[in-house]
């Protein structure tokens, strides 16, 4: 029975490339598989390096990993040799490991053995992580190399400038070591499109899922948009890289308050300037109030970044007044539930699904991404998301015709 268990999990992952626990769960049960066969299973297939787990938004995900023409090599900069140890231990035997312990040796050794990732630690002697992690990005030659900066530095501006300087991801120490090692094999061994915090968040099937999960549940169950507003006319200023940097800072943001507070919630990301977040309304709410408190810090960083010195969060309001920038805050939006039943049953209507089989059975299927829009009042722009060598780029513009605007 494992083994036919097992070859329907690759094969559906194979399908998707990604799959949630709660959707092999559910496949699985309608299969008549029980909990503990699959859970034996997944372990198995982990072990066997067949699939790899990330919590990812605060959800559980599981992806297919392809197979290695060679060894991936990881180089270890951290000059505490035990914390140098434990990396190499957590990270395991499946890779190609190189540890140094000063900093200045970094960039010698990078340039000599190519690793393909750098688990990078911040204060180093001779030269910085930051420093390394900058010289990386910005040489033609090593700025594909993905680089994990993990640090017990105040993440406050270390973070920012982790991300500015083309960081992949960013951990805090003390380290989970089962995080280090799922976030390596992920970005070295993940079939399709490199992995990505950002973009690989919970997609549309998660957040259609969410959105029913919403419609059925009772007061506890919260689900709104955190935007971040005045991104706008920062990234009209300063360029869209620099909004996808704020957006990749804000997704970290929320996702360490998740996973080191084990809040229980979720987010995805859906368009230019914002997220979906759902789960109990009091974990809901604190990690919004912790993530936006964050974010509010590191804000004069932001815009020390940009030339302007000495800035204190007392004074951000008069500069952004004075020097006419934008200023960038988060704002969450609860979603009103008589609100979204009424933008659904038109989006069910105009797909011509009787209303009565929807809510009585709740069989609606996949939202797309424009019903997704629709259904959360962001109908109004036209976005796309695509990766290159370069990073992430967003392409924003605002629709010619808005069918529903005095609908909505």
């Amino acid at each position: 029975m494992v083994d036919i268990v097992r070859e329907g999990v690759i094969s559906m992952l194979k399908e998707r490339l990604q799959m949630t626990y709660n959707e092999l769960s559910d496949m699985a049960l309608k299969n008549g598989v029980q909990h503990r066969l699959l859970d034996e299973t997944i372990s198995l297939l982990e072990q066997e390096k067949i699939i790899a787990e990330t919590s990812n938004g605060g959800i559980k995900t599981y992806y297919l990993l392809k197979d290695q023409d060679r060894p991936k090599k990881v180089l270890i900069v951290e000059d505490d040799k035990n914390i140098n140890r434990l990396m190499s231990i957590a990270i395991g035997k499946s890779f190609e490991i190189t540890q140094i312990y000063d900093g200045g040796e970094a960039m010698g050794k990078i340039r000599s053995i190519k690793p393909d990732l750098v688990v990078l630690d911040l204060m180093l002697p001779h030269k910085d992580g930051l420093d390394i992690c900058q010289t990386i990005k910005s040489d033609p030659n090593t700025k594909e190399t993905i680089v994990i900066i993990v640090s017990a530095m105040d993440p406050t501006s270390n973070r920012f400038k982790g991300i500015k300087y083309g960081a992949d991801y960013y951990i805090r120490k003390p380290f989970n070591p089962d995080e280090l090692r799922n976030l390596t094999t992920l970005f070295l061994s993940k079939k399709g499109k490199r992995f990505d915090p950002l973009i690989d968040l919970p997609n549309e099937q998660r957040i259609s899922e969410e959105i029913e999960r919403y419609v059925r549940e009772g007061e506890k169950y919260t689900m709104g948009t955190v935007t971040v507003e005045g991104l706008s006319a920062y990234a009209s200023k300063f360029g869209d890289e620099e909004r996808a940097i704020i957006l990749r800072l804000i997704s970290q943001l929320m996702q360490d308050v998740i996973n080191t507070e084990k809040k229980n919630a979720f987010i995805g990301f859906l368009d230019s300037n914002g997220f979906v977040i759902a789960g109990n309304g009091a974990e809901v709410a604190s990690v919004v109030r912790m993530a936006t408190k964050e974010f509010e810090d590191v804000t004069p960083f932001i815009l020390q970044d940009h030339g302007y010195k000495n800035v204190t969060i007392d004074f951000v309001d008069n500069l952004f007044e004075s020097n006419d920038i934008p200023k960038l805050s988060l704002v969450y939006k609860e979603m009103q539930k008589e609100r979204l039943k009424e933008r659904r049953d038109r989006i069910l209507k105009n797909r011509q699904v009787a209303k009565t089989k929807a809510k009585d059975n709740g069989e609606v299927g996949l939202y797309t991404y424009n019903e997704l829009q629709k259904l959360l009042g962001k109908d109004d722009l036209d976005v796309s998301i695509k990766r290159d060598s370069h990073g992430v780029k967003l392409n924003v513009g605002k629709k010619a015709d808005k069918d529903e605007k005095n609908e909505d």
